[in-house]
């Protein structure tokens, strides 16, 4: 599995660990409480998951030329590290009440799984290229 991958399962377990149902829900005011932002991030892999799937069947990228303004963006989210206020997640990356216990028992798994595609894809059509569209 690719390292950084691996640090993320563990990252994610560890950042989870003995929370209480009480602490898993709990919302600061006008953010997500951890169960939708690990949902969300459940959403994300299991949609990532989906997308190489489509690029593997397809035996090739998928992914469309960025414009300039994709390019920006890259750069100070990749580049500088810098996260805008007010974005909102893709639809498809929106908690909606998947249960805890599903997300919890299937994250690790499922960013085994991205990794197994990403791997494959990047296996049979080459590393370092774009092979898929962000959903944004």
């Amino acid at each position: 599995m690719d390292p950084r991958l691996q640090r993320l399962q563990k990252e994610i377990a560890s950042a989870v660990a003995g929370l209480t149902p009480e602490q898993w829900t709990l919302h600061p005011p006008g953010k997500w409480c951890v169960a939708e932002v690990i949902e969300h991030l459940y959403l994300t892999y299991t949609g990532t998951i989906k997308g190489f799937q489509r690029v593997a069947e397809a035996g090739k990228p998928l992914a469309t030329t960025p414009s300039w303004a994709q390019r920006g963006r890259t750069i100070v989210v990749v580049g500088f590290g810098y996260f805008p206020s007010g974005r909102e997640a893709p639809s498809v990356a929106r908690p909606r009440g998947v249960p805890v216990e599903k997300v919890q028992a299937e994250i690790g798994p499922k960013i085994a799984e991205m990794d197994d595609i990403m791997a494959q894809c990047e296996k049979n059509l080459g590393a370092r290229r774009k092979l898929l569209d962000h959903p944004s």
